[in-house]
């Protein structure tokens, strides 16, 4: 008998309008996954709560997420999408977790320190972040998990907070392995810094045309004149362009840039085109998905449906071992 399909668990955090980074960095490897196993993709609200406060800019960006992904390929039939609060049982893991999970490994998380090295007051929420996402991964049984160079820690510090649970409690959770996609493990920002919503340098899925063009003419440059020879290694324009552009293309960008005698305003209009020609069947399955009201709902409601089945089994494991039940 052939061995049961891998479990592939990924998250996106809802925190604002999804961009280049998101999909390049979760959505479209997600996409790609969902033929070689039996994936799992939750929409992380319980996470956004750490740094979105306003409720309804919060349920927006979730049916946001929700409606890129599917516009992206997602495909229901393929994968569970559901909401991260449609399964309560990940709060309550965590706290399980918590119980066992050492101060000093949250200490050394990368998100914690980063907030103090920014003399920011971090939340209870932010510095037990890492304990929540292990939950999120481990209450599925998964096998794979998908994630940003930046998100390794994370599934080590989930490793480690299993390897503990089932030293304790026998053999409770599956150890999961991280997938990371290097060549594509950061995506440049208008300013040259990893595209984020913390920084404020994001290009958007579903721009209007004239919104999107005007971002890309923004993209922050140096100022070496038309005539002169460029660096392509270190050009946020060609880092852009590669992901859009056919090799040929990327190719003849490169020796643009070494030659001189062309400016950033004509890099620029080449990579909005690049962008625009390969969102272009996105935006029509987008159009399509908007004039189905309830389509994104209910593939919400059924993806929750299936995600509180495969948490129980779970959870009824792990109630069962730390003594909460019989």
């Amino acid at each position: 008998m052939p061995p049961p399909p891998p479990r592939i668990l990924s998250g996106i955090k809802p925190t604002g309008q999804p961009h280049i980074g998101n999909y390049f960095g979760m959505m479209r490897p997600a996409i790609e996954w969902q033929d070689q196993g039996e994936a799992f993709y939750f929409i992380a609200d319980y996470h956004a709560l750490t740094s979105v406060f306003d409720p309804v800019k919060l349920r927006e960006y979730v049916r946001s997420v929700a409606l890129d992904f599917l516009a992206c390929g997602l495909d229901p039939a393929k994968a569970v999408l559901f909401r991260q609060s449609d399964v309560p049982a990940h709060t309550e893991l965590a706290w399980l977790l918590s119980c066992q999970t050492p101060m000093p490994m949250l200490e050394n998380s990368h998100a914690y320190k980063d907030h103090l090295a920014k003399e920011k007051t971090p939340s209870h929420g932010l510095f037990a972040y890492p304990v929540l996402m292990a939950a999120d991964i481990l209450i599925y049984d998964s096998d794979i998990v998908p994630v940003g160079k930046d998100q390794k820690q994370h599934v080590e510090i989930t490793r480690d907070i299993a390897h503990k649970m089932n030293a304790l409690y026998g053999p409770i959770f599956k150890i999961p392995e991280a997938s990371i996609l290097a060549t594509v493990a950061t995506i440049p920002g208008l300013d040259g810094q990893k595209m984020s919503k913390s920084y404020d340098n994001t290009i958007e899925l579903f721009l209007e045309e004239k919104a999107l063009r005007k971002k890309i003419m923004g993209i922050v440059t140096d100022s070496v004149p038309v005539e002169a020879a460029k660096d392509p290694s270190g050009s946020s324009i060609v880092a852009l362009y590669r992901l859009f552009a056919p090799g040929a293309d990327v190719e003849k960008m490169e020796a643009d840039f070494r030659s001189g005698g062309v400016g950033y305003g004509d890099f620029k209009k080449r990579l909005f085109e690049a962008l625009w020609t390969y969102f272009a069947p996105m935006r029509d399955r987008r159009e399509e998905i908007l004039a189905q009201p309830g389509y994104v709902d209910d593939v919400l409601a059924h993806g929750a449906r299936q995600a509180r089945a495969a948490a129980g089994h779970v959870m009824h494991r792990v109630r069962a071992a730390v003594g909460l039940r019989a």
